[in-house]
């Protein structure tokens, strides 16, 4: 199995969405963060540091950075005559500086993540926010803008 950061614990409250997890495959030394890029803009990015103590990591963000990374043009789109809905995602790794270790959970025999475990959605300034697995069971997040979910 290719090395990750293996997810364990995914917690989505108070303004911020907290990660617990194992460095699977990959040496753990070293200083971590969270990394979060935006798929539609792959340049766009967001980092948190990670607290790293064998090879368990926890980190945490804010859910108001992503509001504001993502919805810039789309919460001035809300206050037009008609609200418009749309989605962005961002992809979650662990990052060393050297490498990138893409979040998920793959390491638990269950398949098909994206149907069976939903997280809450946390608003901030007419975005929600919610951690989600992807068909391929890693961990991403989708900032919806416009009516709730």
């Amino acid at each position: 199995m290719k090395p990750h950061a293996e997810i364990a614990e995914v917690w989505p409250r108070d303004g911020r969405v907290r990660l617990v997890g194992h460095i699977h495959g990959h040496p753990a030394e070293g200083q971590w963060r969270l990394l979060l890029t935006r798929r539609s803009h792959a340049e766009q990015r967001l980092d948190y540091p990670a607290q790293v103590k064998g090879d368990r990591f926890e980190g945490e963000l804010p859910v108001a950075d992503l509001a504001a990374a993502t919805g810039t043009a789309e919460a001035e789109a809300e206050s037009e005559t008609e609200a418009r809905v749309g989605v962005e995602e961002w992809d979650i790794h662990l990052t060393d500086g050297e490498v990138e270790l893409r979040a998920g959970r793959r390491l638990d025999d269950i398949h098909g993540k994206k149907k069976i475990m939903v997280f809450p959605e946390q608003r901030v300034r007419g975005i929600g926010v919610r951690p989600y697995y992807t068909v391929k069971d890693n961990l991403s997040l989708e900032c919806r803008t416009g009516a709730s979910t």
